[in-house]
């Protein structure tokens, strides 16, 4: 059905049109809502890709698309004399243009995806090993290499940096978490922002992100406020003459139908989703999109013991929320401590939260205070003296100890919480078995966070490594091409940051070069196809 007022359809509806059907050159009337009955012979908008995410690897990507494109730099010499060789041999071509994996092959780094360690070393040159070596790379925007995107985000760029705790200290260096064109510290000393370490504070890095959308000229390309509900294939039958098969990829996929007659073809995604308007109100809106990416890294979830009693008001599961109860002074006066179980940074910033404020505090976490694969063994003590004395205390200030010796403070190595009692008691077990009851006065449980991928078909768990189990970014990345970043079990699906495994600003780059090379060849098959009479088709060229 045809609405008669553009107030139905929504200002995010409206501005995509405008954009689009401008800078394309064509009319396109409007854009399908959800309501809508959407007929076979309708002209819909069909974008080449939607990236859902506004965070740092959205942000990277767009930059990327929007047609920068970084060069090696005149006067630049690599540290590593083989990778600089490989450099010199094309130096006329931007690395977008050049063979990843060529480049890539025999880097070492601290990521497992090659093209990340790649993209990183020319960005930051050994940084690993303490350098502070400038970028060998220079950028140049270059408009004939734009592809029409669009970046959805539930808030401004910066993703979840702006929901993040403010009063603590980021655990990468501040150029660590500068995205390409722009430095951090010239950006911070422009703004007059006084940075009195290389680790700043989580909103300056949100600010950073926020203000680097505006200055690259990509604001265009980002709606905020904006919830995606369903992300899903479309299909139409082989025999389908009526519609072009332009829109497909070279690799088109065939799926047989459970009576083995008819074949389907893989076609477009359809993206459908809600912008929250000012009055909070919800403007529902529904994308065709070529290809998407998944920038919506992993702070949706946190993770949860499922354990009973769990879900009682007083066992918090963020740092935000205890920062919260300590702001209205729910804490003041207890007697009984703060239970934090996890042994990761974000419960160390919990217990230096709570050890700053003067509240009691016991620490359970599963794992030996030796264990090698403890962040804290990771982190150089003289960068890092806070956590070192988090991690200082859980080995010295143990319950095997005189517990008057140190009341602020105990720690429960090799425990695990088995429940949470009503009247606020927590029941922990041993690795030997023996149990303890515990009162406290509230429980902080914080062992990660997990993507939250409902929008996909079953969540999105068909396309991680271990099929069928929950996306982790550690225990279950979704699986890519190392040097696309395309999903290998869906096709123009791509993925990256720690959706990937790259939990650090420094590695998620990484994966806009690879995405953005892939989509690049793809879109100039596509203009050579379209230029030889070969094909129409019914998506944005």
């Amino acid at each position: 059905r045809t609405y008669s007022g553009t107030e139905t359809e929504g200002q995010l509806l409206n501005s995509f049109v405008q954009y689009f059907g401008d800078s394309l050159g064509r009319k396109i009337k409007r854009m399908p809502l959800i309501e809508e009955t959407v007929l076979p012979g309708d002209s819909l908008l069909t974008l080449p890709v939607v990236i859902i995410g506004n965070g740092p690897s959205g942000i990277c990507l767009s930059y990327l698309l929007s047609g920068y494109r970084p060069y090696l730099s005149p006067e630049a010499i690599h540290p590593n004399p083989i990778l600089h060789t490989k450099l010199e041999e094309a130096r006329h071509l931007s690395i977008v243009d050049q063979d990843l994996e060529y480049l890539s092959e025999g880097l070492e780094g601290r990521s497992s995806n090659p093209v990340a360690v790649l993209f990183d070393t020319l960005l930051h040159p050994d940084a690993d090993f303490g350098y502070d070596y400038p970028p060998v790379l220079h950028w140049k925007l270059e408009q004939h290499n734009y592809i029409p995107h669009i970046v959805l985000g539930k808030g401004p760029p910066g993703g979840a940096w702006h929901s993040m705790e403010g009063s603590m200290l980021t655990i990468s260096f501040g150029d660590w978490m500068e995205l390409p064109g722009l430095s951090f510290k010239e950006w911070a000393a422009s703004k007059r922002r006084n940075i009195k370490s290389d680790r700043v504070m989580p909103e300056e890095i949100a600010c950073y992100y926020k203000h680097y959308v505006k200055v690259m000229g990509l604001q265009k390309n980002f709606r905020d406020n904006v919830y995606i509900t369903s992300v899903s294939r479309l299909y139409r039958e082989k025999d389908d003459e009526g519609r072009s098969q332009q829109n497909e990829d070279i690799s088109t996929q065939h799926l047989e139908m459970e009576d083995g007659q008819k074949s389907l073809i893989k076609r477009n995604w359809e993206v459908r989703g809600y912008q929250r308007a000012t009055d909070g109100s919800h403007v529902p809106f529904c994308l065709f999109a070529e290809n998407v990416a998944l920038a919506t890294g992993t702070f949706d979830s946190p993770g949860r013991l499922q354990v009973e009693g769990e879900d009682f008001p007083f066992v918090l599961h963020s740092m935000s929320d205890f920062g919260a109860a300590i702001s209205k002074g729910k804490l003041r006066g207890k007697a009984d401590p703060v239970l934090i179980v996890g042994a990761g940074l974000t419960a160390a910033d919990a217990v230096l939260c709570a050890y700053n404020n003067n509240i009691p505090i016991v620490h359970v976490f599963r794992r030996r205070v030796t264990d090698t694969s403890l962040i804290f063994k990771q982190l150089p003590k003289k960068l890092y003296p806070e956590y070192h004395k988090v991690y200082h205390m859980m080995c010295t200030q143990s319950h095997t100890m005189d517990s008057n010796q140190h009341s602020a403070y105990t720690s429960f190595p090799e425990h695990n919480v088995l429940s949470f009692k009503p009247e606020m008691k927590c029941v922990l077990q041993s690795a030997s078995g023996l149990k303890k009851i515990l009162k406290f006065s509230v429980a902080l449980v914080l062992i990660g966070s997990h993507p939250n991928l409902f929008f996909l078909k079953d969540q999105g768990h068909s396309i991680g490594h271990h099929s069928n189990q929950p996306i982790t970014c550690k225990g279950n990345p979704i699986e890519i091409d190392p040097y696309t970043y395309e999903c290998t079990k869906e096709a123009n699906l791509f993925a990256l940051g720690p959706l990937v495994g790259d939990n650090f600003v420094r590695f998620l780059k990484g994966g806009a070069l690879g995405i953005a090379r892939c989509l690049a060849i793809r879109q100039k098959k596509k203009h050579e196809l379209i230029e030889s009479g070969d094909g129409g088709g019914d998506g944005v060229p």
